[in-house]
Formats: C-alpha cells, structure tokens, sequence
C-alpha cells in the first residue's frame, strides 16, 4: 500500500498550475505540493497586442494572469497558479525563435551584452484572479563569436533552442553561454518559488 506523499498543501484538491511547462511542474512537484495542470488554451500574441505599450514586466504579468484567469473560470473551486515569462532586451521583448537560425540570430543579439527576465505569476481563487506579482532576474552572455553560436545550437538540437525564450536554457548546455546570473534560479526557470511559496503562505494555503 502506497503512503501518501508529505506535503505542506492544506486545501483537499491540489494546486492547479495552468501550463503544461514541464519546468514549473518540476519546481512545483520539488517543493512538495500536490499538482494537476490546465493548459490555459489563450493566444499569448493577441494578448499581448492588446497591451501595445505595456513595459515588459507588465506584460509578463498581464500574460501570468490571463493564463490563470483561462483556468479558473473552468475551475472556479480550485486554487490556480498562471505563470508567464518575458526576455527584455533594453526594453525590447523576445519570444521563442521560430527555428535555428532565428535561435542564432537571437544569441548573437544577447551576446555580451544582460537581459532581464521576467517571470510574471498570478494567483487565482473562486474563479477570479487575486493577485499577481513580478520577479525580475538578469543574465549576461559572454562574447560570442558565430562559431561558437553555431556549435551551441547544433549541440542544443533545433527542438531545444526553440522551447525557450533566448534560445538557451540555463539548467542544461546553455549554462555555457554565459557570463554572471543575478537573480533567484527559480526566476530563471519560469516559476519565482520563494515568493509564490510566500503568498501561498499568506492566504493561508501552507502549514510549513
């Protein structure tokens, strides 16, 4: 017989992440909170159009919350966790390359050079969004010559150079590209746990 698993959830049902990121779910599962996830089924660049103008942590918000929003109106009886991230560039917002050679042309742009990354979370309850907040961490990428770009995505593989904004991942080779990382690794990833963890413990939601 299966003991179930400790966890410092209070709620019955678990939480609900609206992704299907299998980085959040990781982050979430490894801090002990039982998960279900929900694609929140939205058009990320329609809502995007419809905040022209926003500053780039807004808009990591304004996505964060739309995806949780998605979720808990087919869910208003469970605790939502919507999640977006944005890479700003002096301002300018980069989304995933397309294929490889949009992956190169993104790194030689970021090459030598910080970007911020920010993760964008919102909380959702009864149906509705309760709160949201933004986490900001900055990268810089070493120089970068077009060889060493080009080694990088061909050892990558196409598939994974396009799964992530900046065409890297730092959790893996993309640990290679770069020069200082300032910020929590959990920002990094998508998912800003200590300060997710602390508003859940805030509502109420945590014994720990």
């Amino acid at each position: 017989m299966h003991r179930p698993v400790p966890t410092p959830w209070i709620p019955d049902a678990p939480l609900l992440l609206a992704s299907t990121s299998p980085t959040r779910r990781v982050l979430l599962e490894g801090a002990a909170l039982p998960l279900e996830t929900a694609a929140p089924g939205i058009d990320e660049r329609a809502v995007e159009a419809a905040g022209a103008g926003l500053a780039p942590p807004d808009l990591a918000r304004r996505l964060a919350e739309a995806k949780a929003a998605a979720v808990a109106s087919r869910h208003p009886d469970r605790i939502v966790i919507g999640a977006d991230q944005v890479l700003d560039l002096g301002g300018e917002v980069f989304h995933k390359p397309a294929d490889a050679a949009a992956a190169r042309a993104h790194l030689a742009r970021l090459a030598g050079r910080t970007h911020a990354l920010h993760s964008g979370v919102a909380i959702a309850a009864g149906g509705r969004v309760a709160e949201s907040f933004v986490e900001t961490a900055h990268l810089t990428l070493r120089p970068l010559d077009a060889g060493q770009i080009a080694a990088y995505v061909e050892l990558a593989g196409e598939t994974r150079v396009t799964a992530s904004v900046g065409a890297y991942q730092l959790e893996g080779l993309g640990i290679h590209l770069f020069a200082g990382v300032a910020g929590e690794h959990s920002t990094i990833l998508g998912l800003p746990l200590l300060a997710l963890l602390a508003r859940l413990r805030a509502r109420g939601l945590l014994r720990l």
